[in-house]
């Protein structure tokens, strides 16, 4: 299986999109690596447009074929209205035809016997309210908008091992993300949950993290840079000694001082 974490990133020019995984596979004893976060794009000429942003968990063919269905669908319909960015309102019309594709095909593989093993999330922006846009798709093949509550998505074996439970811990909301780093965020994420489930790797590939964003009032997206990734790797480390560090003093200081402290060094930093 897999661990794919999809996260609104609010910031001043509109709301962004960051999904991340590792880069594992299993099956089996054997375990492989390979490329999760599928991006989708359509070309007019010598222009691209960044239409949207897939990942996937469960059976390699089957996401796959969710990827390719959801490429044809959302290319399809940004060609007819003239080759540009879906509205919230479009870009829901394509989420619902990708359904109906994806329940035909798993009803289909169900009346064979065969069980199918897949999970998608979906993510664009709006053009129009530069609104970040998720849907995550179940192994029904039916769809849940998570833009809005609870702000992110997260599938894959690794998500019922420490994905969900990190997420909450460590405070993610989409009204506080305009002040947190998502990058570390998702690695610190991705490479704790690694360290217990054998079906997750630590975050090593910056082709498996995208960014969504409005920049100077275009959507566009990039995979993350090597120089990033290392960046991200380190600050993990650091932010690992530092939670055990806090917990440690906790145990001496008592939590009401530790957090006083913490607080006057706060307010003193704000001002």
């Amino acid at each position: 299986m897999t661990l794919v974490i999809a996260l609104k990133w609010i910031r001043p020019e509109g709301e962004g999109v960051v999904i991340s995984s590792d880069s594992r596979a299993s099956a089996g004893i054997i375990a492989y690596e390979v490329k999760k976060i599928h991006p989708i794009v359509i070309a007019r000429g010598k222009e691209e447009i960044d239409l949207a942003i897939a990942g996937g968990a469960g059976e390699s063919s089957l996401v796959k074929q969710g990827y390719e269905i959801a490429d044809v669908i959302i290319k399809k319909l940004s060609a007819k209205v003239g080759f540009r960015n879906l509205t919230k309102e479009e870009f829901k019309s394509t989420v619902a035809e990708i359904e109906d594709n994806l329940i035909h095909r798993f009803s289909y593989l169900r009346s064979k016997g065969i069980q199918p093993a897949f999970e998608m999330i979906l993510g664009s922006i709006d053009p129009d309210e530069k609104k970040a846009l998720l849907y995550q798709f179940n192994e029904y093949g039916l769809a849940e908008p998570v833009h809005d509550d609870p702000g992110f998505a997260i599938i894959g074996s690794g998500a019922m091992t420490g994905g969900l439970l990190l997420t909450h811990l460590l405070g993610y909301s989409p009204e506080k993300s305009s002040k947190l780093n998502l990058g570390v965020f998702s690695t610190f994420v991705i490479d704790m949950v690694s360290k217990i489930n054998p079906t997750v790797g630590p975050f090593v590939d910056p082709n498996n993290s995208i960014y969504m964003r409005i920049e100077k009032n275009q959507i566009t997206m990039g995979t993350l840079k090597v120089e990033a990734l290392k960046d991200y790797k380190k600050k993990v480390e650091q932010r690992k000694d530092l939670i055990k560090l806090l917990w440690k003093l906790a145990d001496r200081y008592g939590e009401d001082e530790l957090r006083k402290k913490l607080e006057d060094f706060f307010q003193k930093k704000q001002k």
